[in-house]
Parts: structure tokens; sequence; C-alpha cells
């Protein structure tokens, strides 16, 4: 919550802007009660704001709306309308409406249960560079959810994924890994990529995978495990410096600027 001299100034000027009908005026002034950036947190407000800006056809509000309905902020719950939303916003080609509505396909929300149709969106996202999408790919193809089960390719779309440091394809490929699913069975390349989701995050259950093979691991076996981490780290953050300085030259595209998650969180 930010009540400054200036963020009341700010607010008052998207809302004299936002009462003449611009679209972005009218997404800040949405913000603006959503935070509580220089006007008291209202999130009905915020939800009235957000869909006036999405009814003029921008995906990124329509993305943001779409949130909204499935989340239950300002509004009711209500994941038709979620779907509703993100679809008009992925047929834009927006990459994370995209990725939302192949959530709800996957799991059945606002839309019929359609695994295809899912894999579908997916892909659509995932074409630009979305690495949740590509995670939820590489969960398709490992439990054959809308295409054929095959472990290889699992395997390469939890690494594009991992890539990008996405923790859950993280885990996923040290799952592979360690059972030699889709690649040769290799503990220290599986302890890697575990200790890489034990570096980044704090979640409990990718953490005692570690655990579990540094306890049959031998101090050799550790250190090797400890080295690949550290090898692949280097990898992952020079991937990712190329990447930006790939899109900061071709002109990067629209960053959601939502503040919420895409939409349903990765199957498996």
């Amino acid at each position: 919550m930010r009540m400054t001299p200036e963020a009341v100034k700010e607010f008052e000027g998207y809302k004299a802007e936002a009462e003449k009908g611009d679209a972005k005026a009218q997404y800040n002034l949405g913000v603006c009660y959503d935070r509580g950036e220089g006007v008291a947190v209202d999130l009905e407000q915020a939800f009235s704001w957000f869909r006036k800006a999405a009814e003029q056809g921008f995906a990124i509000y329509q993305h943001r709306l779409g949130g909204c309905y499935y989340f239950g902020i300002g509004t009711a719950k209500d994941r038709v309308q979620a779907a509703l939303w993100w679809r008009k916003a992925a047929e834009q080609g927006y990459g994370h409406a995209q990725f939302s509505l192949g959530g709800c396909y996957a799991g059945g929300e606002g839309v019929p249960k359609d695994h295809v149709q899912a894999v579908f969106w997916y892909r659509k996202s995932e074409e630009q560079g979305n690495h949740h999408a590509q995670t939820n790919l590489g969960y398709c193809y490992y439990f054959g959810y809308g295409v054929e089960k095959d472990f290889v390719q699992a395997v390469a779309w939890f690494r594009k994924a991992a890539d990008q440091g996405d923790h859950h394809a993280q885990t996923r490929l040290g799952d592979c890994h360690f059972n030699g699913e889709g690649v040769a069975k290799d503990e220290i390349e599986a302890y890697a990529y575990y200790q890489l989701t034990d570096v980044m995050v704090e979640y409990e259950d990718d953490c005692s995978n570690v655990v579990i093979l540094r306890n049959k691991m031998s101090p050799s076996q550790i250190a090797a495990g400890n080295k690949r981490t550290k090898e692949l780290q280097k990898e992952i953050d020079k991937k990712r410096r190329e990447r930006w300085k790939l899109s900061k030259s071709a002109g990067a595209g629209p960053r959601d600027p939502s503040g919420l998650p895409s939409g349903p969180a990765p199957q498996g």
C-alpha cells in the first residue's frame, strides 16, 4: 500500500484518463485499487476497471480479467468466465493466456476436459518461450495426456523448461535421470538437477529427493554431483543472458503485468 502525495497524484491522473475511456489508464487505475496505490484497496473497483480495459479488446488486460474470475479477486470465482476471457486473449496470440487456457482444458475448468486441446494451447504458448507450457508438455508426454506416451519427448520438454530455471521441470528431469526414463540412468545427473531445485526453492518435496540420494551416494559421487550442479547453473545463467540479449535486440513481447499466476498450476 502506498499513499504518498506522488501516488495520490498518479491515481488521480489515471482516474481522469480512465473516465475518458483510455484502456491503459483504466488498467492502471485497476492496479491502483488492487494494490492500494494512492487510494484505499478496493478489489471490486479494481475488477470493475480491469473489465472496462479488457472490453476494449487488449489481450494483456483480458488475461488479467480472466485471472480475476479464476481466483475470485473482486468478483465471485467463475471458471467459465475465466476460460472465456483467456480464450479471447489466447486467440490474439498472447502466450500467457494460451498457457492458462491449456490448463483449463487439462483440468476441465470452465471448459470440458480435453487433453488434445490442452496440448494444442501449450504448444502455442511454448512457441513464445513460456517455460510453464514447456513443463506441462513434458508432463503430457510423460503420462500420455493428449499425445502418445513418450519419455524421450518428455525429457526434451523438461530440459527446455529446466534450462529456463523452471523448478518443476528440474525436479522431473532429476526423476527421469534417476529412473532411467527417456535417458540413461544417471544418479549423479539426477542429484545435480535435484540439487538445483534444492538451491533455488525451499519445497520439502523437492529437497527430500536430494536427501534420499545423498544418503546412498559415496562422498566422491556427492562431490561429482555438486560439481555438476554448478556446471548446470552456469549453463542456465548463460542461456538466460543469451535470451535476454536476443529479446532486447529483437524487441521483447509484452510481459504479463498482472502479478497473478498465469492460471492452473503445472500438472503431474
